[in-house]
This record gives C-alpha cells, sequence and structure tokens, in this order.
C-alpha cells in the first residue's frame, strides 16, 4: 500500500478491520523507514553513544509547483512528504502527540491552490524529545535532512533527493571529538520492496508496520486540524481588525 495508508484514522480502522477479518498481510510503501541513514541513525540513538536523543528537525523542501497547479493529487502539504518524516521521527522517538501545526497556500501570480504550499508540524515524544517537520513545496532547491541533537553530540543526516543519485551522507559530531562524516549507498525503496517480499514469504509479522503507519496518519490528522484551528483564528483576527 502507498503511504500514508489512509487519509484519517477512520479510514485506517476500516483497514484494520479488513486486514483481520480476511488474515491480510499489509505493508506500506515507505522508504525512509528502510533508508539505511534511518538505520544508522537509529542505531546512534539506540547505542547512546551521543548521550540521550533531545531535538530532531526535519527539512523535506521540494520544486512541486507545476504539479499542484496542473494534477490535484494531495489534498494539502501535509500529505505529500510528511508520510515519511513522521515515520521516521517516531521511530526514532517513540509515540508523539502534535503540539502545533502550520499550512500554507501555494500561488503563482493570481493562481492558488489552497494548502498546497508548506507545511509545519512540532511533535513532543513520550521519551522527552521534540521533533520539528518543516516542508515547502513552492521551494526552488530540493532538500531531505535530519538533525539529531543529543546531549553529547549531533548527527546531521541528507536523504537522496532523487532516483539519479541514491546515495545518503551523514555527519555526526560528538563534543569534544573528531567529527566522522561518511557517503553511502542508500536505495530505500529497493529495500522497502525486498523486505515486503521477503516478509510475505516468510510469513513474517506486519502488525508493527501497520501500527506505525497508524500513528503517522494520526499525527498528520492532528497537524491538519492544529493548523486549521490557526488559519481560522488568523481570519477571525483579521475580520475583528477591520
Amino acid at each position: 500500500m502507498e503511504k500514508p495508508i489512509g487519509v484519517d484514522t477512520v479510514v485506517v480502522e476500516e483497514l484494520r478491520t479488513l486486514r483481520d477479518s480476511y488474515g491480510l498481510q499489509l505493508a506500506v510503501v515507505a522508504p525512509w523507514l528502510h533508508s539505511t541513514l534511518t538505520e544508522r541513525l537509529d542505531g546512534l540513538v539506540r547505542s547512546g553513544s551521543l548521550g540521550h536523543l533531545r531535538r530532531i528537525d526535519v527539512r523535506q523542501h521540494k520544486p512541486r509547483l507545476h504539479r499542484s497547479l496542473h494534477t490535484p493529487s494531495h489534498p494539502t502539504a501535509f500529505d505529500v512528504e510528511l508520510p515519511h518524516s513522521v515515520g521516521v521521527v517516531l521511530r526514532l522517538a517513540g509515540a508523539a502527540r502534535v503540539t502545533g501545526a502550520t499550512c500554507t497556500d501555494a500561488r503563482v501570480g493570481d493562481t492558488v491552490v489552497p494548502r498546497m504550499g508548506s507545511a509545519a508540524v512540532t511533535l513532543d515524544h513520550g521519551s522527552g524529545v521534540t521533533s520539528r517537520i518543516t516542508t515547502d513545496l513552492a521551494s526552488p532547491l530540493r532538500e531531505r535532512r535530519i538533525d539529531l541533537v543529543f546531549d553529547a553530540g549531533t548527527a546531521v543526516g541528507h536523504y537522496p533527493v532523487g532516483s539519479d543519485d541514491l546515495y545518503a551522507h551523514l555527519r555526526v559530531t560528538p563534543i569534544g571529538l573528531p567529527e566522522q562524516y561518511e557517503i553511502f549507498p542508500d536505495a530505500a525503496l529497493d529495500a522497502c520492496i525486498l523486505r515486503a517480499y521477503r516478509g510475505f514469504r516468510q510469513g513474517a509479522d506486519l502488525h508493527p508496520e501497520f501500527t506505525l503507519q497508524a500513528q503517522v496518519v494520526e499525527a498528520l490528522e492532528q497537524a491538519k486540524r492544529h493548523a486549521a484551528g490557526r488559519t481560522a483564528e488568523r481570519s477571525s483576527a483579521h475580520v475583528l481588525g477591520r
């Protein structure tokens, strides 16, 4: 199944019922969760070599104006890139609740595509970590960057931005120690598909993956409600100001 697995939690529960009723095995095409970079970041968190994880910042910017203007395929900017990164931060830092979110329109001249410009979301994890994810679908540049701040250092990763150069970059900087910089192959989509079919063949338990993806949908749903509330507040303030 394509990510996210549903537009809201109601759809996710319908899928869960179908899965359980018919004994289905559902795998989600979520490449970032199978990325070599994500695995290395997860290893850093679990090893404790840089101390406790405190903050995660993700930037997902891509030029997408032509598609947004001519081929409507997503309801909001939250539905394009964030399903990748929300899954990653939930994997790295655990369950979370949305504490803030914003969304803007895409604008070119007099043409406006509602809620398809930029989006941002802040999550507070039960582990004490704060995550901040931003995406700009009107950006002139591509960027898929993730920053992890630990008690004793930082890690900065760059996911591949396209299929023409499937290499990731990781820079780890422990406090008081030399920086470590690596570039390595990261064909995350291939890894995702291979793992799915191997899981089907071996009868692997895919329920944990479904649970994580359900949490992604729930977080995105919360973010959309937060952003809609902020927009309504700004509109009310504008009317009162006039």
